[in-house]
């Protein structure tokens, strides 16, 4: 038993050596509170050795006897979010608790130095145990025990051997936490037995062992918001993975194709090409004779309602001109926070511009919109600022101002905000023929 608790002591100690000197483990990004001080109470109970009339409990009595006789205060310090050291002292007040045992009273001052263990971490399941977290500790330790009763009352001796534990934590606030704490310690060297009423010979080592139970608290202090047990580690393995993921995300994002058009957003140059109609190698609608309708629309509208010759005096082609302009069919788009329109979305200005030339009865409202990024009222004023240029656009083109009428639609949030493609499409002006 005591072989093995060297064994294991030893290798949380080797384990905190090791990766204290790794300072790559912990990004840069992520901070995390390093020191943490450390309050219990509860029982502590010696196993053996006892003189034979002497009892650590009262064996009649559910989990022997309770009482408060073990108080503990330590200061640990993180080296990594993984491995620290722990400094503590405590103190032992061991006594009889049966009516079968005779008195003894037995004091026990402790001072120990253990490695400790962030096991939630180490075993990567913080994230689902939440505000729950584990501690392993051990170490080694020394202490004076003095009877305080008997003929040997007064009388000390130092000594001293390892101690491991385990410490279940609950995080009630953001840097306090619960502890639950369970030790075993076990005596290189003892000649006291655990009442006080035998010292055995020197060469007569008792190899003594005992453990501890108790409750207490466990405050981390630093710059940081977060109790440092429990505080979200980003290593910089993890953080070039999360780039990856982020990279991955974007390149996904770039290759969509809102239009369907056979062009990747990123490269679309007109991101809302109407379904079927034939695009360029940047997506843009092909339009060879520059009338500010697309070849193949305009030859179908030809086809199905008018003939060339009669395409500008038709009401019937009329008619479906103005639906096609009020379905927001015909539109001139804008780059990110900018009032002019971007050099391939003004054939949709020239459209317009046809249409009230051929007919002059006619007017227009010219409506503004703009994407949710940034504030509501600043936005507004863009989207008004955009209808207004795409105003003073067919003013200099030759359409008299009364004939236009400038609407701000503010911000568009019928599309997912955090989507770049789904964006151009909402930074846009349409116009309404009344």
């Amino acid at each position: 038993m005591k072989k093995n608790l060297l064994i294991f002591s030893l290798s949380i100690f080797a384990c905190v050596t090791s990766f204290a000197q790794d300072s790559t483990e912990v990004s840069k990004v992520d901070e995390y509170n390093k020191w943490s001080i450390e309050l219990n109470a509860g029982q502590s109970k010696g196993i053996k050795p006892y003189t034979t009339g002497y009892f650590a409990s009262d064996r009649n009595k559910v989990l022997g006897s309770i009482t408060l006789n073990h108080y503990e205060l330590g200061v640990r310090y993180m080296f990594s979010p993984t491995f620290g050291l722990k400094l503590d002292g405590a103190y032992d007040k061991l006594e009889n608790l049966s009516n079968e045992s005779n008195d003894f009273e037995l004091q026990q001052i402790r001072i120990g130095l253990q490695g400790v263990i962030n096991a939630a971490r180490l075993f990567d399941i913080q994230e689902k145990l939440g505000r729950f977290g584990m501690l392993f500790h051990g170490g080694i330790q020394v202490a004076q025990m003095t009877p305080k009763f008997g003929p040997l009352d007064g009388r000390n001796e130092w000594n001293g051997g390892i101690m491991v534990g385990f410490t279940p934590e609950f995080r009630i606030t953001k840097n306090l936490a619960l502890t639950a704490d369970f030790t075993l310690i076990s005596n290189v060297r003892q000649h006291f037995n655990w009442d006080g009423a035998e010292y055995s010979d020197d060469n007569n080592n008792l190899a003594g062992s005992m453990y501890t139970t108790s409750l207490g608290l466990s405050y981390s202090f630093g710059s940081h918001k977060i109790h440092g047990d429990f505080a979200t580690i980003t290593t910089k393995q993890q953080e070039a993975l999360n780039a990856l993921e982020k990279r991955v995300g974007e390149i996904e994002n770039d290759m969509s194709d809102s239009d369907q058009d056979g062009v990747p957003d990123y490269l679309d140059a007109e991101p809302n090409s109407i379904a079927g109609v034939a695009v360029d190698t940047k997506g843009r609608m092909v339009d060879i004779n520059q009338n500010g309708v697309p070849d193949e629309l305009e030859k179908y509208l030809n086809n199905t309602y008018v003939t060339n010759q009669t395409y500008n005096n038709d009401a019937k082609s009329t008619e479906m001109m103005k639906k096609f302009i009020n379905d927001g069919y015909v539109a001139t788009y804008f780059d990110f926070n900018k009032k002019q329109p971007t050099n391939v979305s003004t054939e949709g200005i020239d459209f317009i511009r046809t249409y009230l030339l051929n007919n002059p009865e006619a007017s227009v409202d010219i409506i503004g919109f703009a994407d949710e990024i940034g504030n509501t009222p600043y936005n507004n004023k863009l989207a008004n600022d955009r209808a207004t240029n795409v105003k003073e656009i067919l003013m200099k083109a030759g359409i008299a101002p009364e004939r236009l009428n400038v609407i701000s639609q503010g911000e568009d949030t019928s599309v997912d905000k955090d989507s770049a493609g789904a964006r151009k499409l909402v930074r846009r002006v349409t116009f309404k023929v009344k």
